[in-house]
């Protein structure tokens, strides 16, 4: 009984320890950050606007919208264009997000720079014109992608048709 005791008292003395430190708690927003998205609404909104560029040009185009995640929030294939531009339409804006950079002036700026002339064999980055980063008060908050609109300036030129400037949504920041 007294072995039992001793080691049964070894146990309580050794399976104590100091009670854990815990963390001051600071307001939220020290640990959490808020995103403005484009949301499915706005992308409706800035693919008419696209389209109806695009038909100025007398173009049918490709178009990806992504949100500032790089989540795909739509994709449009335009009648009669190459299956291969929907996909070139989405890593165009997915470019145009990861960079922050509309993909025309990254293309230019990456050719005339040999430090940066291989960044188009990063995996997704694809440097050709029509990307653009979409801003909103300052902040990216998605991009869009335009593919089949026949040359790199008509490319470059829809996707920067998508904008909603009444309400501050612009691919300038």
């Amino acid at each position: 009984m007294k072995f039992l005791f001793v080691l049964f008292s070894s146990c309580l003395c050794f399976g104590q320890s100091k009670p854990e430190q815990t963390l001051p708690l600071y307001p939220v927003d020290h640990y959490i950050k808020s995103v403005s998205n484009l949301n499915t609404a706005a992308a409706l909104e800035l693919a008419n606007r696209m389209t109806k560029a695009a038909s100025v040009k007398d173009k049918k185009v490709s178009l990806a919208i992504l949100d500032a995640s790089g989540n795909t929030i739509l994709m449009l294939s335009g009648d009669g264009v190459g299956p291969h531009n929907t996909e070139a339409a989405r890593r165009k804006a997915y470019t145009a997000l990861s960079t922050k950079t509309p993909t025309l002036l990254l293309l230019r700026n990456a050719d005339s720079n040999s430090d940066t002339k291989n960044l188009n064999s990063l995996p997704e980055l694809l440097l050709l014109s029509g990307g653009v980063p979409i801003w909103y008060k300052g902040n990216i908050i998605g991009s869009v992608g335009v593919a089949g609109g026949g040359s790199p300036e008509n490319d470059d030129w829809i996707a920067k048709s998508a904008s909603i400037p009444e309400i501050g949504i612009s691919t300038t920041k």
